[in-house]
């Protein structure tokens, strides 16, 4: 492939990116998407409207990434959660520190993204202090911390911390067709489970599920084929183009912040360039401004108090920290790790509803001890 057709495949990369992050900032706008929201939701309430949306998401998730891999489409273990050392600690830590925040900043990563686009002045403030704690904590003072301490804390698998690959490496069984079974079975019990409530058959909770689902499948087929170069014409190497890590990713919404900060603090430096991670998280923002205009539901909202904004300030640099700890948030592990049945996105997002449980019962109890 030569060096043009590279930079042609390049900008068409960043421009799907960027609209499979409108298509999801319109949906999550429209059907009011939202994990934080889901966990609220059950929590204080009993209602699973929105879980059963988030499940649906992550089932078809499944289903996608599984259809992919047994179609040759995309190699599971060239993505960016496929690795043989489990870092199970900084993913559970990781995962309380970011549940805990989305709890006090009022929305995870994407959900911030969401609410800006919908005139929260609020979540501009959240996001960049999202983006700075999780670029310190990519490679400042709080990364080496990291790196010290939590990140030394790992099991080596050499089968891989893929359930897929484990499970066709230990039988001995063809693994594109591994992948596709389980994530048969696991992605179709999750549309199964959902689906049994008669009341969620909803439009709106169907395009939120299969919307959000099937938009981190297609950024999947985005960067882990299209994306896919067999040998780079400079390097001569194996890569995938338009992407923070040299590997497949998905939807996710924390490190590609950071990156979308640093890619506009350092603009004249032409080693800082655009990546679907960054496109796609600008693309959340216009296509929730346009649904939010289109709805006449856009709104100007700010702080209410001071401990309004010590709380989101708190809440921003927890998720920031602990969404880069875990390797992602509520959907880079949630929904585009867990897709590919990660044993790492498994425990990230146990830590990560832990984490958001115990923020909520703090808030009821600040509440009670109130009144």
């Amino acid at each position: 492939m030569q060096a043009y057709d590279l930079s042609a495949l390049n900008t068409q990369l960043l421009l799907l990116a960027f609209g499979i992050g409108a298509a999801f900032g319109a949906i999550a706008q429209r059907t009011h998407f939202c994990t934080m929201g889901a966990v609220s939701d059950a929590f204080n309430m009993g209602d699973w409207t929105r879980m059963r949306q988030w499940g649906l998401a992550l089932g078809v998730a499944m289903l996608g990434f599984a259809g992919l891999v047994y179609a040759g489409q995309i190699d599971p273990t060239q993505v960016l959660y496929a690795s043989n050392r489990w870092l199970w600690l900084s993913a559970v830590l990781g995962g309380l520190m970011f549940g805990l925040g989305m709890v006090l900043a009022s929305g995870c990563g994407s959900k911030t993204l969401v609410r800006i686009g919908g005139g929260s002045l609020k979540s501009v403030v959240v996001l960049l202090v999202l983006g700075l704690a999780a670029f310190a904590t990519l490679k400042g003072i709080t990364a080496v911390l990291r790196v010290a301490t939590i990140d030394r804390v790992v099991v080596d698998l050499p089968m891989g911390t893929g359930l897929a690959q484990w499970v066709a490496g230990r039988w001995g069984l063809p693994p594109a067709l591994t992948a596709l079974v389980l994530g048969l079975a696991l992605g179709g019990s999750l549309v199964v489970w959902v689906l049994a409530d008669r009341d969620f058959r909803s439009p709106v909770n169907l395009l939120a599920g299969v919307g959000i689902g099937g938009l981190v499948v297609a950024m999947w087929w985005v960067s882990g084929h299209l994306g896919h170069v067999s040998e780079h014409p400079e390097t001569l190497q194996e890569t995938f183009l338009a992407t923070n890590s040299g590997r497949a990713e998905a939807l996710s919404f924390v490190a590609p912040v950071a990156y979308l900060l640093d890619w506009l603090l350092f603009f004249s430096d032409k080693n800082k360039l655009l990546t679907m991670g960054i496109t796609s998280t600008a693309g959340v923002v216009l296509g929730s401004l346009l649904a939010a205009l289109a709805n006449r539901s856009f709104r100007w909202e700010g702080f209410g108090n001071t401990e309004d904004l010590a709380n989101h300030l708190v809440g921003a640099v927890l998720m920031g920290v602990g969404g880069v700890a875990a390797m992602g948030c509520t959907i880079g592990q949630g929904l585009s790790g867990l897709s590919t049945l990660n044993a790492t996105s498994v425990v990230a997002v146990m830590g990560i509803l832990t984490g958001a449980v115990a923020g909520l019962s703090y808030q009821a109890w600040r509440v009670d001890r109130a009144s």
